[in-house]
């Protein structure tokens, strides 16, 4: 692209020539373009469209291993400097942001007013919202708060030709009809470019408390019984997360498959579960309860495990993966099992936790790359047996040519193959970013 072709779409400050060796991550873009607004998305996309230019898109960079077999595009589109908050509804309970605000300085800014977007997804002072929605992302709190996909109330989507258009409102109360919002909500991008997001609040917690119980290996099935009697009891945990024996030990000291039980309310409420599960805990099972800041220090540090797209180490014995595995609720200690015997099969090491409330595991991997590809081969095997899913939410470039991020192609792939025939014909955004090489 000559500059005297692009100088009328951004000021030269906000574009520059992408020099970087190859990263290892891939979905970069020969030449980067730097957003500061709306308009410049619009100029950015509606350049790329006449010109077929492909298009990448990055803000935070903690999904940059997320997907994606094209290991440059034509540009690299920036949203990490169009951040901040625009509208901030104490009493209506609702934000409206721009996407390259981290999650961390939302959760800064409007905790301030005793308020918080609630979602406890990693890495929150890198992952910014717009990435966190494109990719639905979320932690062990889904259980009762909820995916990105249950909180956003309203976008504005910039589509692939530069035209701009607003799905859902600013109220949580909208008309009736086709909830728009959910087709962009986990599309990676591939759909159009989010430009702006408002989101559901919820007054912060005025107590919290986890609940850690230690299960000696041989008593999953105390594990399981204990988790469906929390279940079909009148508890409201916001995590229900069983622990490898691996990640306990980092997280908690005690190496054996641990349950975090975590209450959010007014301190009575949550002394009154917690009096609950005490009194329910099987015999013979140790289990000690963190409150306020500590139990908020222990969720910090467990939203530190895995890859964050710039801790990946150099060697190749040191290569990472993260894997998200879906599941029925109570196959997830099956699921947890499996990937800790096939580590020593495949010589990988293993940080493995999952919800056995809402069925979503979380896998990080370590080891050679050969080795790494034959592993999730195989746990993606076992997982299917159990009807589930297995996707690979980082990965080097160099493994995603090797092996499907997404899995096989669902039956309903030509719907999804629509749906981007029909919001990006020339397929410039993100492309073969999302299922089945979207």
């Amino acid at each position: 692209m000559a500059s005297s072709d692009l100088i009328e779409v951004l000021p030269k400050i906000q574009m520059k020539q992408n020099h970087e060796e190859r990263h290892p991550l891939g979905n970069g873009g020969m030449q980067m373009m730097e957003a500061h607004s709306e308009a410049d998305i619009s100029k950015v996309l509606g350049y790329a469209n006449k010109y077929d230019k492909t298009v990448n898109i990055v803000s935070g960079g903690t999904k940059r291993g997320y997907g994606g077999v094209i290991e440059q595009a034509d540009i690299l589109l920036s949203l990490a400097e169009y951040k901040g908050i625009i509208d901030h509804s104490v009493g209506d309970l609702t934000l409206t942001v721009r996407p390259g605000t981290t999650l961390k300085e939302i959760t800064d800014e409007i905790g301030k007013k005793g308020q918080h977007v609630a979602l406890d997804t990693p890495w929150p002072e890198m992952a910014t919202i717009g990435g966190i929605i494109a990719a639905n992302d979320s932690g062990a709190k889904r259980l009762l708060y909820g995916s990105a996909r249950d909180l956003v109330i309203g976008t504005r989507i910039v589509y692939a030709d530069g035209k701009v258009i607003r799905t859902g409102g600013k109220v949580v109360k909208n008309v009736a009809g086709y909830d728009m919002n959910k087709l962009f909500i986990g599309s990676m991008g591939t759909l159009g470019v989010i430009s702006e997001i408002t989101i559901k609040l919820r007054p912060l917690p005025k107590y919290e408390g986890l609940f850690l119980l230690h299960f000696p290996k041989g008593n999953e099935q105390a594990i399981r019984e204990f988790s469906v009697l929390i279940l079909d009891s009148m508890m409201e945990p916001v995590s229900l997360e069983i622990l490898t024996p691996f990640v306990a030990k980092k997280m908690t000291g005690e190496d054996h498959y641990t349950l975090a039980i975590a209450f959010e309310d007014r301190e009575n409420a949550v002394l009154d579960q917690e009096d609950w599960v005490e009194r329910h805990v099987p015999k013979g099972i140790k289990h000690f309860v963190l409150h306020a800041e500590e139990a908020r220090h222990w969720w910090e540090r467990f939203r530190h495990i895995g890859p964050n797209g710039y801790n990946d180490e150099k060697g190749e014995a040191k290569t990472q993966a993260a894997l998200k595995i879906g599941s029925n609720n109570l196959d997830v200690l099956l699921i947890l099992k499996a990937a800790d015997r096939l580590a020593e099969e495949y010589h990988v090491s293993v940080e493995a936790h999952g919800g056995l409330g809402h069925g979503i595991s979380r896998v990080y991997v370590k080891g050679f790359p050969e080795a790494i590809v034959s592993y999730i081969k195989a746990l993606r095997a076992k997982v299917e047996e159990k009807q589930g899913y297995v996707v690979c939410t980082h990965l080097p470039f160099i493994l995603r040519e090797t092996i499907s991020v997404w899995g096989e192609r669902p039956n309903y792939f030509a719907l999804l193959e629509g749906i981007k025939r029909t919001n990006d014909p020339k397929r410039i955004l993100n492309r073969q970013r999302f299922v089945g090489g979207i």
